[in-house]
């Protein structure tokens, strides 16, 4: 197993990252078995775990809680804040508000005095990043957490972010979880870029594109539209919707290229990432014991040149062949009103 320093912390992480976004009701809900998985990870190296509190509704925290009794001292623990927890108002969001009420409930759910990186989930345009950076630097003094993030934010909200942190004196998010995989490449263009300015640590998620780099979809094959991801985001796997055939051919590419390497299709998604010079992290999410040693026999892969440039032709550098986020979607474009003047003031006359 390697280990890089994330984001100038001076915390060493391991370079595979186990997630657990399918601990709890959304994915296995056997507690037992999630515990075993999280302690097979660690026996094998793996020293850093990322989870959130909406996963399974709080769920995956309490699993990560039992697991690492008798542990904590092993692991860079890693959770998250900003979507909706319960019922009601002001429960969601980056203000001050809810994050201090959201710290709380994390350190209990997870059974701990601290978290060792606490990431800011999406966006939110109705709280001014001051505030957000303003109260994650108290967090951080008063020894609740050791060091924050964001996630899955666009390059130029990490811009803004570290502008107003410049001017104002507040301390700066220090790492970026963004989606990233050989079908989703869009992030090379800006965000890993400004991330390596910045020297923020960088930890990606969803190397296997939805499962589409899993082997389990291939060109030709049906798919069942009833069940596991498919039946989550339909419009994702459909194999009647060209975007997602261009996908399957893409596969079908790839496992020619896997195959004559000696590896699985698998194994070359999570080793992908990791040739970027910004990349820290992978994070993997195996739902069974199974899928985490499937993962676990690639973790030694290099990928050489040759087969770099193979996947380049097969998915252009900076090119997403499908919206890797489908939790947030800019107002700039979900808001009409943000992409159309009035039907009275369009007129060039």
């Amino acid at each position: 197993m390697r280990y890089r320093i994330l984001g100038g912390t001076g915390i060493e992480v391991s370079t595979h990252c186990l997630g657990t976004m399918m601990f709890g009701a959304v994915g296995n809900p056997d507690h037992e078995e999630c515990v075993r998985i999280i302690h097979a990870a660690l026996d094998h190296g793996i020293n850093f775990v990322d989870t959130a509190d909406m996963y399974s509704a709080g769920e995956s925290e309490t699993i990560v809680g039992k697991a690492l009794k008798g542990r904590r001292d092993e692991v860079v623990l890693a959770t998250k804040v900003h979507f909706q927890m319960g019922e009601g108002r002001n429960r969601s969001g980056n203000s001050r508000r809810w994050i201090v009420r959201a710290v709380e409930d994390s350190l209990r759910r997870l059974d701990t005095d601290w978290i060792d990186l606490y990431q800011v989930h999406r966006p939110d345009r109705g709280t001014d990043v001051e505030e957000t950076l303003s109260v994650l630097g108290d967090l951080v003094r008063a020894g609740k957490i050791r060091a924050f993030g964001c996630s899955t934010f666009p390059a130029e909200e990490i811009v803004e972010a570290h502008h107003v942190a410049e001017r104002r004196a507040l301390p700066r998010f220090r790492t970026e979880q963004p989606p990233y995989s050989i079908l989703a490449r869009g992030i090379e263009s800006s965000v890993l870029p400004v991330a390596r300015r910045y020297g923020m640590g960088v930890l990606t998620w969803s190397p296997l594109a939805s499962g589409f780099l899993s082997g389990k979809y291939r060109l030709g094959s049906a798919v069942d539209m009833t069940s596991g991801r498919a039946a989550l985001t339909p419009a994702r796997f459909d194999p009647a919707i060209p975007g997602n055939i261009a996908k399957l051919e893409a596969v079908e590419q790839l496992v020619e290229l896997s195959d004559s390497i000696g590896c699985t299709l698998p194994e070359l998604a999570v080793a992908f990432p990791l040739a970027h010079p910004a990349v820290t992290s992978v994070i993997t999410g195996p739902r069974t014991m199974e899928q985490l040693e499937a993962l676990l026999k690639g973790v030694g892969l290099v990928l050489d040149d040759a087969t770099l440039d193979r996947i380049d032709e097969i998915v252009e550098p900076g090119r997403n062949l499908y919206h890797p986020d489908g939790a947030w979607r800019s107002p700039a474009l979900a808001d009409l009103a943000q992409r159309r003047r009035a039907p009275a003031d369009r007129s060039a006359g």
